[in-house]
C-alpha cells in the first residue's frame, strides 16, 4: 500500500513539474515571437532581444515582458 502511494505522489510530482515546464516554455515562445514582431522596437533593438532572450531563457523573457514589451504601443 505504501509503494502505491508513494508511486501516486511521485506520478503527480512529474505531471506538475511537465505543465509547469510546458507554461515555462510556451512564454518563452510567445516572448521570442513577440520580441520579434515587436513594431515599437528598432532592428539593432529586436537583435538584442532576441539574442537575450535566447541566450537567457526564462529571466531574458520575463526581463522582456517587463521591459521591452512595453515599447509596442
Amino acid at each position: 500500500m505504501t509503494a502505491l502511494i508513494s508511486g501516486i505522489v511521485h506520478l503527480v510530482g512529474v505531471l506538475i513539474a511537465g505543465i509547469i515546464s510546458l507554461l515555462c516554455f510556451a512564454f518563452w515562445l510567445w516572448m521570442l515571437i513577440h520580441a520579434i514582431t515587436n513594431k515599437g522596437l528598432s532592428d539593432g533593438e529586436k537583435i538584442l532581444w532576441v539574442l537575450v532572450i535566447i541566450f537567457l531563457p526564462f529571466v531574458g523573457s520575463i526581463i522582456y515582458f517587463f521591459v521591452g514589451r512595453t515599447k509596442a504601443f
